[in-house]
């Protein structure tokens, strides 16, 4: 058994309600989870220096915020410019859009709206970015690229005469 798979067998579930955002429609629900929460929002446009602790405090003034995080990159821990706040009702977080849309906040202004459930992920080349991607394995890719035009004559009685 792998180091990856003994890892994965250890770990511990993760509880129902932080799951949310993962829908796949196998949860047998009929997919109600990919419906849209309207006590949940996208907040855009952020500047680099908010933290989460920021984005709650400012969002408190219209309700009782129960989540509130940034987003920040993986390695370098920075900020992506946005984050998410959920709110404790629809009114609430209503509240919060009409009060927070396009206010200017650490020199920008914000974009507060609801926000929209994931799309579903779809594997690299079925349609993505117009279907411009080859859709399948390598023999596509060797063609799509030119590689045969880059490869060695092989040293042909051409190549020998200066042909």
């Amino acid at each position: 058994m792998s180091d990856f798979s003994q890892d994965q067998t250890m770990a511990p579930a993760a509880p129902q309600s932080d799951r949310s955002h993962q829908s796949n429609g196998s949860n047998g629900n009929n997919g109600q989870q990919a419906a849209e929460n309207p006590r949940k929002l996208f907040v855009g446009n952020l500047s680099w220096g908010i933290t989460t602790e920021d984005l709650q405090q400012l969002f408190a003034e219209f309700g009782s915020v129960e989540e509130a995080f940034v987003l920040t990159d993986k390695f370098s821990g920075r900020s992506k410019g946005f984050g998410f706040v959920t709110m404790s009702t629809a009114e609430e977080a209503a509240a919060a859009i009409e009060g927070l849309h396009q206010r200017e906040v650490d020199g920008r202004q914000l974009a507060v709206n609801v926000a929209q459930p994931p799309r579903p992920r779809t594997e690299w080349g079925s349609g993505d970015r117009n279907d411009r991607r080859p859709s399948g394995g390598g023999s596509d890719r060797r063609s799509s690229f030119g590689s045969n035009d880059r490869r060695p004559s092989g040293g042909g009685s051409d190549f020998r005469r200066g042909r």
